[in-house]
């Protein structure tokens, strides 16, 4: 794993907590960012997990102004500004760069399907007008579009993009990232993809954003160690700890299901409640009891204490 970068190590795309009638509840992310800072984890802020494409605009900065008024020496924030008008994402990128957030970070917009050139000429000219860091971040999942590597490779030149966070599932996809950022001190790799986090790790990627760190950050940090320890078996040992709490939220349910099971979760933390914003909904009484006894049996298992 690589330590020159400035953008490195675990970064949980955060949640965005919400109350009964969905305002932005500032007392409960600052418990989360408590937690974070105690596991030596990073908050995204307005990403996928973060339900951005629902939020409006003034919870968006709202949330971004906030972030960065808790915000301590020495930490670096990330927030998404994406959206599918490019002057909202400059916006959101000038509040966050004069909030505090250290790096931005934005995926396609998801509505027209791009040619190769649309894709880089967005970026280009997003970049152009960001004044500040940069991370393009890649999920099919949700634009339908996957940005080819070469694409990629040559938007990594401009000055003001300086990384690439890949949700897609693709271990040959993550082999030839790495073979092309691996070595980069000016351009970070983070993985979105949790089942290969160990792997990537190893190979030389930057970092990580899981999930499923917003309710046990812990995890993630124990195999950053055992990575820069060399302990293969540790560090796997982890990755199936990943693999079983993300589970719990994940398996069966559309993206957007889990995005509830993820927060149902965190409430079994204390940390925030599982409001969440339409069209994404609450799922019933029994499902989050079910996840809440799964969480339980789980953690009696691996002898873990959130």
């Amino acid at each position: 794993m690589k330590r020159h970068s400035k953008y490195n190590g675990v970064v949980v795309p955060t949640v965005t907590p919400l109350t009964a009638d969905f305002k932005f509840d500032q007392e409960a992310f600052e418990k989360m960012v408590t937690n974070f800072r105690q596991h030596n984890t990073m908050p995204f802020i307005l990403g996928t997990t973060g339900e951005s494409a629902s939020l409006p605009f003034s919870l968006k900065l709202e949330y971004i102004k906030f972030a960065g008024s808790i915000k301590q020496p020495g930490e670096v924030y990330y927030a998404g500004i994406a959206s599918n008008v490019l002057e909202e994402s400059v916006a959101l990128a000038h509040a966050a760069f004069e909030a505090g957030i250290d790096v931005v970070a934005a995926n396609l917009p998801s509505y027209y399907a791009l040619t190769e050139k649309q894709m880089f000429t967005y970026f280009e000219h997003l970049a152009d007008q960001v004044q500040g860091p940069l991370i393009i971040y890649n999920i099919p999942a949700t634009t339908h579009m996957s940005i080819p590597l070469h694409v990629l490779d040559k938007l990594s030149q401009h000055l003001n993009i300086v990384g690439v966070k890949d949700s897609e599932r693709s271990e040959e996809r993550l082999q030839e990232s790495l073979e092309l950022w691996a070595d980069r001190e000016d351009f970070c790799y983070f993985l979105g993809w949790a089942a290969q986090s160990a792997e990537a790790l190893f190979r030389g990627a930057d970092g990580l954003i899981p999930s499923t760190g917003n309710f046990i950050p812990g995890i993630y940090q124990d195999m950053l160690r055992a990575v820069d320890a060399g302990d293969r078996e540790k560090a796997f040992h982890y990755q199936r700890l990943s693999d079983a709490f993300g589970a719990l939220y994940q398996s069966g349910r559309t993206l957007g299901e889990s995005l509830w099971g993820l927060k149902k979760l965190i409430q079994e933390t204390g940390l925030c409640q599982p409001y969440m914003m339409s069209p994404l909904s609450l799922g019933t009484h029994e499902e989050g009891e079910m996840l809440k006894q799964n969480l339980h049996d789980l953690l009696r298992k691996e002898g873990i204490q959130l």
